[in-house]
């Protein structure tokens, strides 16, 4: 901040950056799971500071993320009992884990439906009448 408290536009600039990098930490449970190790969790002023960060959830800021899964931790990161269990390096794990599979099973149904769509579109172009040429 600047000496009359007000943030000059280089400052708010990067705070956006700094905070929007921060945001998208989240969506690794293993970095959560590292905060809470360190007592981060317990902290009063932390705590705020992750109610603060909601604004990431309003579409002109959440159009800049680029790991979405952040705003669910984010928003479980509200709740005490989900900051005292990802302590727990099995819950982590396990979080990480059905993250894994959640991405495999999205690439894998992704893939089937542009084939789908590809199939579609080669079948349309396949059974359009040729145009005649006139003499």
């Amino acid at each position: 901040m600047s000496t009359r408290g007000v943030e000059t536009d280089e400052q708010q600039r990067i705070r956006f950056q700094v905070e929007l990098e921060f945001v998208q930490c989240f969506a690794n449970p293993n970095y959560l799971h590292f905060l809470a190790q360190r007592g981060y969790f317990k902290d009063p002023a932390f705590v705020n500071y992750i109610k603060y960060l909601q604004y990431w959830k309003e579409p002109a800021y959440a159009k800049y993320l680029k790991y979405p899964m952040c705003l669910h931790f984010l928003d479980l990161l509200q709740y005490e009992h989900f900051r005292k269990e990802i302590v727990n390096g099995q819950c982590a794990r396990f979080i990480d884990d059905q993250q894994i599979l959640h991405w495999q099973h999205y690439t894998r149904k992704r893939v089937k439906l542009l084939q789908s769509q590809a199939e579609k579109h080669m079948m349309t172009i396949q059974n359009e009448p040729t145009p005649q040429k006139s003499v």
